[in-house]
């Protein structure tokens, strides 16, 4: 009687989380070597860290919690340039390195400048094929798949806003992951 109960009580609330529902993965491409899964990730991340420059107020940009680390803006410009970085790899193109985290300093300067290698990087996504996504370049001195390249991309972009979600909740903003009408797939 007891483990009946007790069963119940475990997969309750699992059955209520898995009855939300769940952002659907884009459809994949014919001939898409880059799965679903890897283009709703990115479109997350995208996402997020879009909303999250776009929710920063200005005078907060230079926020950083200790003098070690990068600002706000910084931490912005850097995911820029990195984005670059990785996509122009994954497009077979010297990188435009623009250095976006030095040479610009205002949110909208910084928010344009995001957007920009958000769609720099959206033109590697989609025109990645099953031939150019299993070619291989030379990355970090290893040699990667275009589309491990990509992934790479979307695991720097999250360890970043893991930093942007600290330096927000210390300003008592709510981060977009959190926010409870938050769509992953939408800006908002």
């Amino acid at each position: 009687m007891l483990l009946p109960a007790l069963l119940f009580c475990l997969l309750a609330p699992l059955s209520v989380v898995l009855a939300q529902e769940q952002p659907k993965p884009p459809a994949a491409k014919p001939n898409d070597s880059i799965s679903p899964f890897t283009r709703l990730g990115y479109g997350y991340v995208k996402n997020t860290l879009l909303r999250s420059a776009e929710k920063m107020p200005e005078e907060f940009y230079s926020f950083r919690p200790t003098w070690i680390v990068r600002s706000f803006g910084q931490m912005i410009g850097h995911v820029a340039d990195a984005e670059y970085f990785f996509c122009s790899k994954a497009l077979g193109e010297k990188n435009p390195a623009l250095n976006i985290q030095k040479t610009k300093t205002s949110k909208a300067e910084l928010i344009a400048a995001l957007k920009d290698a958000f769609a720099y990087c959206d033109r590697a996504f989609d025109s990645m094929t099953e031939v150019t996504a299993n070619q291989t370049v030379k990355f970090q001195g290893v040699d990667f798949r275009k589309a491990d390249v990509l992934t790479a991309s979307i695991m720097h972009t999250v360890e970043h806003y893991g930093n942007l979600i600290v330096y927000m909740r210390m300003k008592n903003i709510v981060p977009p992951s959190t926010e409870p009408d938050f769509n992953p797939q939408t800006k908002k």
